[in-house]
């Protein structure tokens, strides 16, 4: 029997009500990972970080819904109400991904009301709600055996359409050792006048905690007789948590988050977005805020006649040469697309810039023979020259472009070498004004380079006019360099260059930016 596809049932949809968390996009569930990774639409908060839609399929569709309060809305709540529906009528697997926890203070319960009354299928998935995170990054735990064994969660911004407040202050002034206060910042002075009114004491401790969880967190601590003009003095604006109680005494002891090295820094990686995750993730876990500008994007060789014939005799070889990450993936990618595996390099020798490169090659089941001290090419050439190369044929796999140091050191020697091009760098499309932007209001405190390439394209990247706009944009943001060669593209440009590590790995290059700013004087404010 042949079934026809128009009689088969139309595909169900599904919506699924995401919590994202506070802020840091590894507080997200695994379920709530999983969903992101197989939706088809996803209908976004403006407190969900924008790092959690890289785990979207590149196909689906994005839509903004933010709500920022004063009026500025991308939607209204019915029309966001009609999207889920619509997107949902039509087969497909919708997430709404709502900043915090669906269900406290986020609306939640009324969008999946809608759904309910259009009979489209749901699932709820709970996430860690702002006022746990933010006195959890701020060093204060919300209930503690010796302060408190109460909390309660309030909202500062009711229904502006009701009559009468749902919140009764006189009874919750006392009644709960903390108060968590949602979106309170605006009435602040209100709510610390009818806490103190009914009869909560003006000296009980306050804390005011901005962008929980997130590079951008500020927290100010005062009373409640004082921490209105606090706030004040200090600009703080939502969105912030207000917590009260005497558990905010423990933050001078607990305080972790603000403590970590790297925090508030901002910092740009320009390495290329496959491979800057290791680096970012380094940063990031010190404390900085990074901002990815990659300068580079690797691209096979459309002409790859020249690796083809060097594999094709590759047993005439006595050693192969890798001086980076991408040499080594797309070398193989050729090997592989030639027929063979790693079982064809028996018999030849293999050395690696670094160990980097020395663990990219073990991923094809290979033990480089040779890694140099020095983490250069002028390092592997003179580790390679050490072990006498005169009249051995080396292969080099490397970019069309690359510095003729290690092959002329080589080829000195009396050696016989061959270059073949796998890939080659190209800087990516697209124009970056924002980078510009920051870099001009100072509001960048670090540019970080791995490789000449990424020097080379990232100042073309911000296109100066001149000498004078070029130290105009980077006088107010240090350099890092991962090693000397990269250096050295750094001050033919007439830049200086702040930090460089020892050694040159990614590993070496955070401990030397930590090392740099632990040196110098705390961050004012």
């Amino acid at each position: 029997m042949t079934t026809n596809a128009s009689s088969l049932p139309a595909k169900t949809g599904k919506v699924y009500l995401v919590g994202a968390g506070p802020g840091d996009p590894g507080l997200i569930t695994l379920r709530g990972k999983y969903l992101l990774e197989h939706a088809e639409v996803v209908v976004y908060d403006y407190l969900a970080n924008p790092k959690l839609l890289g785990y979207v399929p590149k196909d689906a569709q994005l839509i903004y819904a933010g709500k920022k309060g004063g009026g500025l809305h991308a939607f209204t709540q019915e029309g966001i109400n009609r999207l889920l529906v619509d997107h949902a009528k039509r087969g497909q697997m919708v997430v709404r991904l709502k900043g915090g926890d669906p269900f406290i203070f986020g609306r939640g319960a009324e969008e999946i009301e809608e759904l309910v009354a259009e009979g489209i299928d749901f699932e709820v998935v709970p996430g860690v709600t702002s006022a746990t995170a933010a006195a959890t990054y701020a060093g204060i735990p919300i209930t503690h055996r010796e302060y408190t064994a109460s909390v309660a969660f309030v909202t500062g911004h009711e229904d502006p359409t009701k009559k009468f407040s749902n919140i009764s202050w006189d009874k919750l002034a006392t009644a709960a050792g903390t108060i968590v206060v949602y979106m309170g910042i605006k009435t602040l002075p209100s709510i610390t006048r009818k806490l103190i009114d009914h009869g909560r004491s003006p000296d009980t401790p306050v804390a005011v905690v901005r962008w929980a969880s997130t590079p951008q967190q500020r927290s100010v601590v005062g009373t409640l007789a004082t921490i209105c003009e606090v706030v004040q003095q200090a600009d703080i604006k939502p969105p912030a948590l207000i917590i009260v109680g005497e558990v905010v005494k423990l933050r001078s002891t607990i305080d972790w988050f603000e403590k970590r090295p790297l925090f508030g820094r901002r910092i740009v990686v320009t390495r290329t977005r496959e491979q800057a995750s290791d680096l970012v993730a380094q940063l990031e876990e010190q404390g900085a805020e990074v901002l990815e500008y990659s300068t580079i994007h690797i691209e096979p060789m459309d002409d790859c006649r020249v690796v083809d014939a060097a594999i094709a005799e590759i047993g005439s070889y006595q050693w192969l040469l890798f001086t980076s990450i991408n040499a080594v993936t797309h070398f193989f990618r050729r090997l592989f697309a030639l027929g063979h595996d790693s079982r064809l390099l028996a018999g030849i020798k293999i050395a690696v810039v670094g160990r980097a490169t020395a663990d990219e090659v073990g991923k094809y089941g290979v033990k480089p023979d040779l890694l140099p001290e020095k983490f250069t090419g002028e390092g592997l050439a003179e580790a390679l020259l050490q072990t006498g190369v005169q009249g051995s044929r080396i292969l080099l796999p490397r970019a069309l472009r690359a510095s003729e140091l290690l092959p002329e050191m080589l080829t000195d020697a009396g050696a016989q070498v061959t270059i073949a091009p796998v890939y080659r760098n190209v800087p990516p499309p697209g124009p970056k004004e924002e980078l510009r932007d920051q870099l001009l209001e100072g509001s960048i405190d670090l540019v970080t380079f791995t490789s000449s390439s990424t020097v080379t394209n990232f100042l073309a990247l911000i296109d100066a006019a001149d000498d004078g706009e070029l130290h105009r944009l980077l006088d107010r943001a240090a350099i890092a360099a991962i090693g000397p060669i990269t250096a050295e593209t750094i001050r033919e440009h007439g830049l200086p260059v702040d930090i460089q590590p020892e050694r040159y790995t990614i590993g070496d290059m955070v401990q030397a930016i930590v090392a740099h700013y632990r040196n110098l004087a705390p961050q004012a404010g």
